[in-house]
């Protein structure tokens, strides 16, 4: 797990409500583990992130990636299949970050694989909470991929 060799996790956060971006961002940082949020406002920006194209080209990969449903451009359920379909991405542990509630949106998104699916509560304290048990569970508890294993024919 990376957190015992003090490497902060790399965290991409696909959201285009700056609201929400603010509150994660404010979540994480007071947190208990090191990371580095990146953000994409969009699935196209995000792809563009991953892939390491134009502006992104130094872009870390990511251990985990949050990622709201409802986004310009390329939707979160588009993004979501892009990623899990690709060799160099499959591995990327996916949490749905989303204020949908629909269980259409949460069936699609487990059988295109993601790996939990979370509605986003309205109030601040516990949109804060939750930030702070998807830290807990995906970066103290579960034990995430070292990046060089996720990699395929050494690309990003």
């Amino acid at each position: 797990m990376k957190q015992h060799n003090c490497t902060p996790i790399e965290i991409l956060l696909v959201e285009d409500n700056e609201d929400d971006v603010i509150l994660t961002s404010r979540a994480f940082k007071t947190g208990k583990v090191a990371n580095n949020l990146s953000v994409a406002s969009d699935g196209v920006e995000a792809m563009a992130f991953l892939r390491r194209e134009g502006k992104y080209a130094a872009a870390p990969r990511p251990d985990i990636i949050l990622l709201d449903l409802n986004l310009p451009r390329m939707n979160g359920h588009e993004l979501l299949e892009k990623i899990k379909s690709d060799p160099l991405f499959a591995a990327i542990p996916v949490v749905i970050l989303t204020t949908s509630k629909s269980e259409d949106d949460i069936v699609k998104t487990y059988k295109n694989h993601s790996n939990c699916f979370i509605s986003k509560p309205v109030t601040m304290e516990e949109f804060t909470k939750v930030i702070r048990k998807v830290e807990e569970f995906w970066f103290l508890i579960v034990r995430l991929p070292q990046q060089e294993n996720t990699k395929a024919g050494g690309k990003p």
